[in-house]
Parts: structure tokens; sequence; C-alpha cells
């Protein structure tokens, strides 16, 4: 008797929850698994956000919007978009908003809306099965205007299980069951693009990176007084570390400083490039010169390769990284590497113009730093991949002035 009471609760609890999942959400979920699998291996973008999002915000494929425009995540024009458009009813009457030609350009578009974004930058530092952390964090920058946007997003998420896509992504989960068989796993060299930022407790005092003599310096530190305390000349310590004289004498920020002139070559075969990461951060992490890095892979002064790409550090590379702010392909297939409009530009500047690091000190204005050097705005932001005008303290901008 007890036995059977216990099947039927839980032949009630099944039927009930089953009662709760949608059958137009779960075939929204069965046609853009994949899609958002991929997104979160090529940007970071969880795959439960994702699909939460676009089941929202399309009503589960079948709103008005994405059925004119394949505009699964209500992005609206703003200023700086150039593709297709259609016009619609949301916060206000007749708003423009972006149109596709297919689910996956939308799909890729959202990831790189946030990607680009400076105001979402914090997500990508969270653990990517975080949904709640995410969820959040979406109302909080100002994604949505729904106050209850998150919950929203949560209760998606938990009631169609759609961590499991997260999980399967990052290979934590195998893809079975009815809704996640045929879901594509990554394979074992395969990462995400975006991983928790890595913590470096480097030890105080000298010590060794690649056999070669070096600190860590706080922000504050005087270069001049490093350089006297260790019988260097300033010089011969602005070498060592790639820095251009008449930067200033204190460092801006907390850094490396090599004590002897670093490596040709680095101590491991490779380096995966991490967010928020640049090139000189990169030579200075791994103790190889900045020239030489540029020089294995193929780069120019000013190239910034993209998050996840793969940097030689031993031998020349056998292409070029992708670079920041390309696209890459939609499908696995090679492609012919083709430089973008920034990539062009760099490109075009003649190569005996050696480019200043230059670093933003409190209250300068890209403005002022455009006619100190004698240079355009939209040069400037071209050279170091800048959305806008705003700059922080501290932040290094390439300079390429005769």
């Amino acid at each position: 008797m007890r036995s059977s009471t216990l099947l039927f609760v839980i032949v009630l609890f099944t039927l009930k929850l089953s009662a709760q999942q949608n059958p137009a959400v779960l075939s929204y979920i069965q046609q853009y698994k994949q899609l958002a699998v991929d997104e979160m291996l090529r940007t970071g973008v969880p795959a439960a956000i994702k699909l939460a999002q676009g089941i929202h915000e399309t009503e589960a494929g079948r709103s008005d919007l994405v059925l004119r425009s394949n505009n699964h995540f209500g992005i609206k024009c703003k200023s700086t978009w150039t593709g297709d458009k259609v016009y619609h009813d949301d916060d206000a009457a007749g708003e423009c908003f972006r149109s596709y030609g297919e689910a996956a350009l939308s799909y890729r578009d959202h990831s790189d809306f946030l990607k680009s974004n400076q105001r979402y930058a914090f997500l990508f530092k969270l653990d990517p099965t975080d949904y709640e952390g995410w969820a959040y964090g979406l109302k909080k920058a100002g994604y949505a205007t729904n106050i209850k946007y998150s919950h929203i997003l949560i209760r998606l998420i938990e009631t169609y299980n759609l961590q499991d896509y997260t999980l399967i992504a990052m290979g934590k989960k195998a893809p079975t069951g009815d809704l996640l068989v045929g879901i594509r796993a990554p394979a074992a060299n395969e990462t995400l693009a975006i991983q928790p930022p890595a913590i470096t407790n480097y030890p105080s005092g000298i010590f060794e990176i690649n056999a070669t003599k070096v600190l860590f310096a706080k922000a504050g530190t005087s270069l001049l007084a490093l350089a006297d305390a260790h019988q260097l000349s300033l010089s011969r310590l602005l070498d060592f570390n790639d820095i251009t004289p008449g930067e200033g004498d204190l460092l801006v920020e907390d850094q490396l400083i090599y004590l002897q002139r670093k490596r040709k070559t680095g101590a491991g075969l490779f380096h995966i490039v991490a967010g928020e990461e640049n090139l000189y951060d990169i030579a200075q992490a791994e103790g190889i010169r900045y020239g030489t890095l540029l020089e294995l892979n193929h780069l120019q002064p000013g190239m910034e390769p993209a998050e996840g790409e793969r940097l030689y550090l031993k031998e020349k590379s056998p292409r070029q990284p992708l670079l920041a702010g390309s696209k890459r392909p939609l499908t696995k297939t090679a492609t012919v590497y083709t430089p973008g409009p920034a990539e062009s530009l760099i490109q075009q500047t003649s190569v005996s113009v050696k480019p200043v690091k230059h670093i933003v000190q409190e209250k300068e204005t890209l403005f002022g730093i455009c006619k100190r050097y004698g240079v355009t705005i939209d040069q400037v932001k071209e050279w170091n991949r800048l959305n806008g005008s705003g700059l922080r303290k501290g932040q290094h901008l390439l300079i390429y002035s005769n």
C-alpha cells in the first residue's frame, strides 16, 4: 500500500511538471539549442542565459518581431547599426529594431553586443554556471526595463533545465536525453572563449619568469627609483620592459618589471589569450620580448588578438590569429584571413612610424590626447578599437604619430 501511494505521488508530480512545460518553449529549445552552445564556446555567453533570453524575447519564437526580422533578443538599432531594420512598438511606438537574414546572425550579434559593450563586461568575470548572477546582472546593466526580467530568466532556466546546455558547452555534461541528444559536444581541444580570470600571486622581491629576473611593482612606484635600486640606467630599464621614454616616471597600475632583457622565446609553446589581456600584458606575463611576440604571430603594432586565440611563443605561427573585433565564421570550415578596417588602417601606416604607448592620466580626454599628438579622434579609435570616447585612468593607447 505504501509503495503504491509513493508511485502515485511520483506520477502526479511528473504530470504536474510536464504540464508546466509549454510545448512551444520545448520546440524553441530543440531548434536553437546548438546555436546557444556554439555561441557559448565562441564568446562565453552562457547557453542557459542565451536560450532563456531568446524564449522570453520572442515568446518562444512566436512574437511579431521575430517573425518579421529574425531578431531573437529584442536588440534595437542604436546609432551604430548599419544593417537591415524593422519598426516595432515597444517602450514607444514605431521603435527601430535590428533585422537579420537568419536566426544564427541574431544569435551571433547578441553575443557580440554583450561582449563589446563595456557595461556588460563585469558579467564575463562571473562563473559561467552562475545563471542567477547573469540574470540579475543583465537587469542591473539595463538590458531590459521589465522589473521582473531577472526572475523571468531564472524561472525559465530552472523550469526547462537550461543549465544543462551550459554544462554541455563546458564539457561537464554529456548530451543525452530527449532534448539534449543531437547537440555537438565540444571537441577535446575546444575550450570556452571566456574563462574565469586566473589570479596570480607573485612573490615579493626578485624572482624569475622564463629564466629572467623580474619583480612585481605596485602602482605609484618610481621607475627611476627602481632603476637606481638595481644599478640600472633608466633607459635600460625602460628598454627591458618595452616602455617608451616619456610615458612618465610613476607606474599607473600594478605590473611586472623586468631587470634583465626578456627572452626571444617563451618558456611554453603557446599562450591562450584571456579576457582583457593585450599583447603587452602577454609579453610581460610570458617574459618574451614584445617585438618577438609580434613577429612570431604575424602581427603589427596596434593589432590585438581576440580572446581564446592561441599565440605562439617558440616558433613561427602558421597563420595570423583572429584579431579582436573580427567576426568568426559561422561554421568550422577553414577560412582565408581578410584584414578588417582597423587592421587595414594600421597596415597602411608607414613601417618607419614607431607607435607611442600613451598611458591615460587623470582628467585626460581623447580630444586633448589627439591634439597633443596631432592625430584625429577616429584614428585613435581605430588603432585602439575604442567603441566610444570615454577613457579611464591608466588605460594604454597606441598612437601612430610622425
